[in-house]
């Protein structure tokens, strides 16, 4: 077998049933796993999972604070802004196109850090990145860590039910795994250190680079526009911290067949471009399963992809020292034999 069939930690419900078809568990089963997989009392090697529920929770306070002292309409569309464009279009530079599929490559780890912290950091890189790589190589089938043809609660939990590592890899399997973040940045935990915390990621520089994070952007809030301003961006960045567990669910036709020929063009799983997540994040998802290396994902005439407009504008500046761009092999191989075809059925009429 190869590694990504068993990298991932199975949920006790299991990826399958004894029957070898795709185990479907029931909410009260979910529900279930979500508690014992963040529960940090019960082993310290939860603390992954603890660690991106907490820092999601913890941005609640400030929404809340927002809400019922501070709200008007120019903070929220600050906030919607900021959460919506720039977290979900830093997302798929830094998660989906650089930390899992190594999309461009940075000049220098000055950028990669710039880059990295452009945001609010709400989710840790492991938790996304070695679970990402299982789901293309397994889409929509038993083992995808966010398997749509289950459920929708089945993907909101997936972070923690499903895309921590596994705690049994062997010494070989452990160090192949590292590669999925050493490009990163990631603190890496030795193998001893592995077997004791249950992850590729060393807890404490984590740590410390998360509240970094927080205590630099709080301040620059603060400072342009004090706490209303600031309890705006950290409560929107809540709401994308929990609207992104929602989005392959979205991003996969809630486990249907939403495909649509002349907007779809990767047919070997339920990936469909959708306008709102292109538009505002880039993500034109059936384009990034059709070309999963690309730094860029909006092909067709009016997909807009402000992600690679980023990535453009940073090897403009020299940050970025190359890339892989797929437009010309999906323009030749799918979208001008489609328009020939669309220009035949019509001649034929």
């Amino acid at each position: 077998m190869a590694l990504l069939d068993y990298v991932l930690e199975p949920p006790s419900y299991g990826w399958t049933d004894e029957a070898g078809n795709l185990s479907k568990p029931t909410t009260t089963e979910i529900i279930k796993e979500y508690f014992s997989r963040v529960n940090i009392f019960k082993t310290r090697k939860n603390w992954l999972a603890f660690t991106s529920w907490f820092w999601a929770l913890s941005l609640v306070p400030f929404l809340l604070v927002f809400i019922f002292q501070y709200f008007n309409i120019w903070l929220l569309f600050l906030g919607f802004f900021y959460s919506m464009v720039l977290m979900g279009s830093h997302g798929t530079v830094w998660y989906h196109r650089y930390g899992t599929h190594n999309a461009f490559k940075f000049k220098n780890n000055f950028w990669r850090t710039i880059t990295k912290n452009l945001v609010l950091k709400v989710v840790p890189d492991e938790a996304y990145i070695v679970s990402h790589h299982v789901h293309h190589f397994k889409p929509d089938l038993p083992g995808d860590p966010y398997n749509t043809t289950v459920s929708w609660l089945y993907c909101f939990l997936a972070d923690a039910n499903h895309q921590m590592i596994a705690r049994d890899l062997s010494e070989k399997d452990y160090k192949i795994a590292t590669g999925f973040l050493k490009h990163t940045g990631t603190a890496i935990n030795s193998y001893e250190e592995y077997k004791k915390w249950g992850s590729i990621t060393k807890p404490l520089p984590l740590w410390l680079n998360w509240a970094a994070n927080w205590v630099f952007w709080g301040s620059v809030f603060f400072l342009i526009g004090g706490f209303p301003l600031l309890c705006a961006l950290f409560g929107a960045a809540h709401v994308w911290a929990i609207g992104i567990r929602t989005f392959n669910y979205e991003g996969h036709g809630k486990g249907k067949d939403r495909r649509e020929e002349g907007m779809d063009f990767h047919w070997d799983d339920l990936s469909i471009n959708q306008y709102w997540p292109g538009f505002v994040a880039g993500e034109w998802h059936n384009n990034h399963h059709l070309f999963p290396h690309s730094a860029q994902n909006g092909f067709k005439p009016g997909q807009i992809d402000l992600p690679w407009y980023y990535i453009k504008f940073l090897h403009w500046l020299g940050g970025i020292k190359s890339y892989h761009n797929s437009k010309a092999d999906f323009y030749n191989n799918y979208y001008l034999p489609y328009l020939q075809k669309q220009k035949e059925k019509q001649m034929v009429k």
